[in-house]
């Protein structure tokens, strides 16, 4: 069972990096074909968790070269009860799949010497859509629906949650509850559009307060952003402010293009890496207390890479 979960080790040392964009890696870049855009259902044949393993080892090997922490997040973005369903998985077939994600990433882990922590993220993705506010829940509904899901990971080697491309907060507060009432620590990751704004129309500001006034003393470890490039939210940081303050990690976009136009692209844009890396150090220099640096839709090794040059 997890060491981590009573401290999480990226709150109190140095940087930790994590990977890529490992959807469109895969899809892009190694010519998989992700159904619903999950990578879950590779975990269930050796030659799916070899790609998996394949993808995840350069960004180790990364961390290991910077002696640098590591998250290690599980491909389970989509493995939650309604994506899951349009895969053809039960729910005890799903709960297999979170728990087997977990043992994978436990396998990569103890195959490393970093010589720095590797935190094993159990990640949860929203019900709906990662690019519109849609299905919608109340917080007491969004608990009931994610608590299978966080229960897999309470059962298994994960050190905490990981809730990634939330939309609008009562989703996000119902993951923090259900992670609470499991003893799990929690990070939750907002996506925004290029106006800084939650699909839902909050303000990073709005959600993040809300979720901390609603759980009480219970709330996240810490808030991140993700599934945007800096260039859609660095307006909107405000350094020194409490709200901003709880913001520990950033997982960006390689791209500029908005959701919508992403949601219509064919092709990957990869951006600009040295560009990427050098808006992550203005950030970490404007809020020191970012901690977890990695990327999100079209990012791959090149841009971790940029980022560790620029930030570390």
């Amino acid at each position: 069972m997890s060491s981590y979960r009573r401290a999480l080790p990226q709150l109190t040392g140095g940087p930790f990096i994590t990977d890529g964009g490992l959807e469109t890696s895969l899809i892009f870049l190694a010519g998989q074909e992700l159904p619903c855009f999950a990578a879950f259902p590779l975990i269930e044949t050796s030659g799916g968790r070899e790609i998996l393993g394949a993808y995840f080892r350069p960004y180790l090997d990364m961390a290991r070269r910077r002696r640098a922490g590591f998250v290690l997040s599980t491909p389970t973005w989509r493995a939650n009860r309604d994506w899951g369903a349009r895969l053809g998985y039960s729910v005890e077939e799903l709960r297999r799949a979170n728990a087997d994600s977990v043992a994978l990433m436990t396998e990569l882990r103890d195959e490393q010497d970093t010589g720095a922590p590797i935190v094993i993220e159990g990640v949860i993705g929203p019900r709906g859509d990662g690019y519109r506010a849609d299905a919608r829940m109340t917080a007491d509904d969004a608990e009931r629906y994610h608590a299978a899901q966080v229960e897999a990971f309470r059962d298994s080697d994960a050190d905490m949650v990981g809730a990634f491309t939330m939309t609008y907060p009562e989703e996000a507060i119902g993951i923090a509850r259900a992670a609470a009432v499991c003893g799990l620590p929690v990070a939750l990751s907002f996506t925004v559009e290029t106006d800084g704004r939650l699909p839902s129309g909050d303000s990073l500001q709005s959600a993040i307060e809300q979720v901390d006034a609603a759980c009480n003393g219970s709330r996240p470890q810490y808030y991140m952003v993700n599934c945007a490039h800096p260039s859609h939210f660095e307006s909107v940081l405000v350094p020194g402010a409490a709200w901003s303050d709880r913001i520990r990690g950033l997982r960006a976009n390689a791209s500029t293009m908005s959701h919508a136009e992403l949601d219509e692209a064919t092709e990957l844009d990869a951006g600009d890496p040295q560009d990427l890396g050098r808006r992550y150090r203005a950030l970490r220099e404007r809020m020191p207390r970012l901690c977890v640096l990695g990327g999100c839709c079209g990012t791959d090794h090149r841009h971790i890479a940029a980022i560790c040059e620029a930030c570390l």
